[in-house]
């Protein structure tokens, strides 16, 4: 079997989601492929590791990040479950953890937030950030939003994009489009074209629900029928369970 397994915002099944400690166990997992996350902006431009567009649902306040400074958005408080909280952290911080790890071959996918609000600035700032750190043949670009990866492919041209959509027909009809994606990242229950017409494709399929504080299934999935389907790639919230 050839799959290759990522962590979907760190190990989040078992601990809070694009947190330290999801990320700092995701990196201890040796076979791991690579590790998924997603950035946006505080209001005062900084990067920080969120998925919602609201803060409601992951930590003990409410609103929306672009509304929060950096200083303001890390008094924030995130239950990990272990007597001791997390704060969202910047992707300054995440790649102080990971870059070890990155540095060893370790993958990292930064999703960019901004196809409900269109972060200004945020490519430049994200790519910079990376060339500086020396890590640029370890990120691996993806958002929803066809216009951002173009922008991302005029600041870097050899960067590695994937496009992100429920429907693989639809990632493939706007990666055709010339967004600049070289990837497809469907939903994993979107596979709506065969295996023979994905041949050739990094096809990376993501996963949702069963997240902390949710009790962990430890079930696996069964990976050689998802590879014959044409999914190269996984990216799950219980990737510890594979190895």
């Amino acid at each position: 079997m050839n799959m290759k397994v990522w962590a979907h915002r760190g190990c989040s099944q078992r601990y809070p989601e694009n947190t330290l400690l999801a990320f700092e166990r995701a990196a201890q997992i040796m076979q791991l492929t690579g590790i998924e996350l997603d950035i946006q902006l505080t209001s005062d431009g900084e990067m920080v590791v969120i998925h919602d567009e609201r803060v409601d649902r992951t930590t003990d306040g409410t609103g929306y990040v672009r509304d929060y400074t950096l200083s303001q958005i890390k008094r924030l408080c995130i239950d990990a479950g272990t007597g001791r909280s997390q704060s969202i952290p910047t992707i300054e911080e995440t790649l102080d953890l990971l870059q070890p790890r990155l540095k060893a071959g370790l993958k990292l996918n930064i999703e960019l937030k901004n196809s409900i609000w269109p972060y200004s600035g945020m490519e430049e700032k994200i790519i910079e950030l990376v060339h500086r750190r020396g890590l640029q043949n370890a990120v691996i670009y993806s958002t929803f939003y066809a216009g951002s990866l173009a922008r991302l492919r005029t600041i870097d041209k050899d960067a590695e994009l994937g496009i992100l959509d429920t429907k693989v027909s639809d990632c493939m009809y706007k990666l055709k489009g010339g967004c600049g994606a070289v990837a497809l990242h469907p939903f994993w229950r979107g596979m709506d074209l065969t295996a023979e017409e994905l041949a050739g494709y990094t096809v990376r399929a993501w996963m949702t629900g069963h997240l902390y504080p949710e009790k962990p299934t430890g079930k696996r999935l069964d990976l050689a029928s998802l590879e014959r389907m044409g999914i190269t790639d996984i990216i799950l919230n219980e990737p510890e369970v594979y190895f």
